[in-house]
């Protein structure tokens, strides 16, 4: 598994429910949404294991409603937990990127690895 898959990993759910908390949506068109923001490694097969997990998590509930073209899908939207959920999501993410994004974007001092 390369590091982009690993780290994406990590953050997948979180990234899932602020798509989710936009709108409601079905998942190809979460996986369109998300390959659409840069995110190209993120396909359906890797989407549905994703929302089972947070549907089960009650995170978020799927509902079937009607297409305009074809037959029913399944909309997901959140929770008042995944709502929840998403805020902690995103406030731990903001504390740990800012201080990597700093390290990384600087460097190591050879000094301080001493």
């Amino acid at each position: 598994m390369s590091i982009r898959s690993q780290l994406l990993k990590g953050i997948l759910d979180g990234c899932v429910l602020a798509v989710i908390e936009k709108e409601p949506v079905y998942g190809y068109e979460l996986s369109r949404k998300l390959q659409d923001i840069g995110l190209a490694d993120v396909s359906e097969g890797t989407i549905y294991p994703v929302l089972l997990r947070l549907q089960k998590n009650r995170l978020i509930i799927g509902e079937m409603m009607p297409s305009e073209s074809g037959p029913n899908r399944k909309y997901y939207s959140l929770t008042p937990a995944g709502k929840e959920a998403l805020i902690v999501i995103s406030e731990e993410w903001n504390q740990l990127s800012l201080p990597i994004n700093a390290l990384l974007s600087k460097g190591v001092d050879s000094n301080e690895s001493k």
